[in-house]
């Protein structure tokens, strides 16, 4: 640090800033990390409101890419353990991700979604050692640690899938905004029965029911059920599922919404093109018709 910059109180402020910026960075995914999976398209990225790092952020997980499973099969059949077993044989065509939003679009907003990426990232280890999958567990034991460590007026939505090679969809909801799925055969988004959208508080603002030191914790708003799964299926060659965050949800030009009808015209002009060509053409139309308010966040999971 420089003389001026110790002396200068705007300067450190300045300084401290771009140190925490650097830092968050290295959390954002990079373009290695996205999953590859036969039959399956995957592309999707953040804009951030003020052109830094924000409260939005993508994980993913491509348990084949990021673990080494032959290890962990072996491991697991030498301990005589077949349901580990299997479902390490079952990450090999699946992956993960994660999208979430913490309340707020500072940069500093960042940094709670940093401390939920290592905590996932970390939680997920031991869960394919237990487990051989990452399970609700894991989820239950967030929920409970962001419960007891963030500030009541900070708050995350957040929605995990798992995408197979068949096209299965399974994922669980904190108060995330619902997939969508645009059918190729029908030329529209589809519409979804609520019961396959089951959502839950967003992490950390009611513990878990389910978790063993339940009864060393205090709520005086009740707490959370035990997470459900919802499972979807991508039928048609050519569907197309969409991540997003509040931020494209929001998304207006004078009181118009751009969300669903024009999200709908623009995925179907460009749905014979691959997940990143889908990405860019829905960035591209929503930032022409305003700039956001919000930081906006897509994941683009498409039938190939």
């Amino acid at each position: 640090m420089m003389q001026s910059e110790a002396t200068d109180p705007l300067a450190l402020l300045t300084g401290e800033l771009k140190n925490f910026q650097e830092i968050a960075a290295y959390i954002v995914p990079l373009p290695g990390e996205i999953p590859t999976l036969d039959g399956i398209d995957v592309y999707g990225d953040t804009i951030p409101l003020n052109g830094v790092v924000g409260g939005d952020h993508i994980i993913y997980v491509d348990f084949k890419k990021r673990y080494d499973l032959q290890a962990r099969i072996e491991q697991a059949e030498a301990a005589g353990r077949p349901e580990i077993v299997s479902n390490l044989h079952r990450c090999r065509s699946m992956a993960g991700i994660v999208l979430l939003d913490v309340s707020g679009h500072h940069a500093t907003d960042a940094l709670l979604a940093a401390m939920l990426h290592q905590a996932f990232l970390l939680g997920s280890l031991y869960e394919l050692d237990m487990f051989g999958n990452i399970t609700k567990r894991l989820f239950e034991n967030l929920n409970s640690r962001f419960y007891h460590s963030s500030s009541l007026n900070k708050f995350v939505t957040m929605i995990y899938g798992e995408i197979a090679q068949d096209a299965t969809f399974r994922f669980l909801s904190a108060a995330h905004p619902p997939p969508v799925v645009f059918s190729n055969q029908n030329d529209r988004f589809m519409e979804v029965s609520a019961e396959l959208c089951t959502s839950f508080p967003p992490i950390g603002t009611l513990p878990s029911k389910d978790v063993i030191d339940r009864k060393t914790t205090s709520s005086v708003l009740g707490f959370k059920d035990q997470y459900k799964l919802n499972e979807w299926r991508l039928m048609g060659r050519g569907d197309i599922l969409l991540l997003y965050t509040d931020g494209l949800l929001e998304h207006t030009r004078v009181g118009e919404p751009y969300f669903p009808q024009r999200l709908e015209d623009t995925v179907r002009t460009v749905k014979h093109a691959g997940a990143r060509e889908i990405f860019e053409a829905i960035k591209k139309d929503a930032l022409a018709i305003s700039a956001p308010s919000d930081d906006i966040s897509i994941v683009v999971i498409k039938r190939t």
